[in-house]
């Protein structure tokens, strides 16, 4: 048996020097007099990391498949760096001529067009806008003051975030529900002048709700309520807020929804802000999430601007708008949420 491998084994070495004398020339080291009597080198074969059709997935080791992974991901970074250099140095070459860049593609800027985008010039929403809800507070009939409260029994995470919201929002004030309904609190609120009431709710210890009633004829929006940072969990955080008015920035609300939504979050403040607190209320709405900063900026040069987060930060996602001041039995809703019907493309937005 030994005999025989070894006999298989060395007839399976002579093939392979005879294919390599051929290939070469008849030397077996693959070098030799080429047709014109010089010696020729061997051509170094291309090294290939990765073939077109290669799958890091093929790899059945773990270990070598996070490794494989690891310089794939190397080699699709190299290869973009230096397409962008060589894209850049045509640029320089060509100058005035460039052709102009090419603008990428995103989410946003693929969105489908909604036929309820408002229109600054349109007669409709500009009568809308002087005869709705809010057309007190934007005539300067009205002085905001907003009344937070929770749900039932509230853990001490949600009594700071409340704390803290009411030292945002300017004229607020803070107290627990008790046990009360809603229904008798919205009166209790509107013969003490309140314009808006806003409701935390809670679960697992976590603030996960907001109700937003306009006071006294509604509406009443239903937004869910995700990560939720109060001060202390912010890095790099400024110190604590000045009593100033804060100025309020409404970013990307185009609907005739979205512009109702933003009318909403504009009415809670005072309108003249108090620029010498350089503090800043931003509600910007991206992909009908709405995210809550609030900073406080400083000019470096006439060009640098320097800010820093004071907190809190939370996102908001809309869920219904009702018509009128809360109610959950008999309330008449504008816009309910449904995600079946109404999220069938990645492409469409509400607000």
């Amino acid at each position: 048996m030994r005999r025989a491998c070894s006999l298989a084994g060395g007839r399976g070495r002579e093939r392979a020097e005879a294919q390599r004398s051929m290939a070469g020339g008849g030397t077996g080291t693959g070098s030799g007099p080429g047709p014109a009597g010089q010696d020729v080198e061997p051509a170094a074969p291309e090294r290939v990391l990765f073939p077109p059709t290669f799958s890091v997935s093929e790899v059945k080791n773990k270990q070598r498949r996070h490794f494989m992974f690891l310089r794939w991901k190397q080699q699709q970074r190299k290869e973009k760096l230096a397409l962008k250099k060589k894209r850049r140095k045509e640029r320089e070459a060509l100058g005035d001529k460039a052709p102009p860049k090419a603008i990428p593609k995103t989410i946003e800027n693929q969105r489908i067009y909604d036929e309820t985008t408002v229109d600054p010039n349109d007669e409709e929403v500009a009568f809308d806008i002087a005869t709705d809800e809010f057309a007190p507070y934007f005539n300067r009939q009205t002085v905001p003051k907003i009344l937070i409260t929770t749900s039932d029994r509230p853990r001490g995470r949600t009594v700071r975030f409340c704390e803290q919201l009411s030292t945002v929002i300017p004229n607020s004030h803070v107290y627990y529900r008790r046990g009360l309904a809603l229904k008798r609190i919205i009166p209790q609120c509107i013969a003490r002048d309140f314009t808006d009431l806003i409701v935390i709710n809670e679960d697992r210890k976590i603030p996960n709700g907001l109700v937003l009633s306009h006071l006294p004829d509604g509406p009443t929006a239903h937004f869910r309520m995700s990560s939720v940072r109060l001060r202390k969990e912010i890095k790099r955080k400024g110190k604590q807020p000045t009593e100033h008015v804060p100025e309020v920035i409404l970013n990307n609300f185009t609907t005739r929804l979205g512009h109702s939504i933003g009318r909403m979050f504009a009415s809670l403040f005072p309108h003249d802000p108090q620029f010498i607190g350089r503090q800043v209320a931003t509600f910007h709405n991206q992909r009908d999430y709405i995210f809550f900063r609030f900073h406080r900026y400083i000019f470096k040069s006439e060009k640098k601007v320097g800010i820093q987060e004071l907190g809190p930060r939370f996102t908001l996602k809309l869920r219904s708008l009702q018509k009128g001041t809360f109610d959950s039995k008999f309330g008449e809703y504008e816009w309910i949420h449904k995600r079946r019907e109404m999220d069938t493309s990645r492409r469409k937005f509400h607000l």
